[in-house]
């Protein structure tokens, strides 16, 4: 069995944040889809910040 590396780990939040990004897009939430990329960007240089980006997101539009 392979242990899961820090980059495999961060990879897998990038990609998770890319795929939520798209998925807003194709809701018609142009604003969170590109605040979303910009998460995802900025993921490589500070690792969790699109997984945190995504949550909140989903905490605000569960308030709201």
């Amino acid at each position: 069995m392979t242990a899961l590396s820090d980059r495999s780990v961060r990879d897998l939040g990038i990609v998770s944040t890319l795929v939520d990004a798209l998925v807003a897009f194709a809701r018609g939430r142009p604003k969170a889809g590109a605040l979303l990329l910009g998460a995802a960007a900025l993921s490589t240089r500070i690792p969790g910040l699109g997984v945190a980006v995504s949550v909140l997101l989903r905490v605000y539009r569960k308030l709201a």
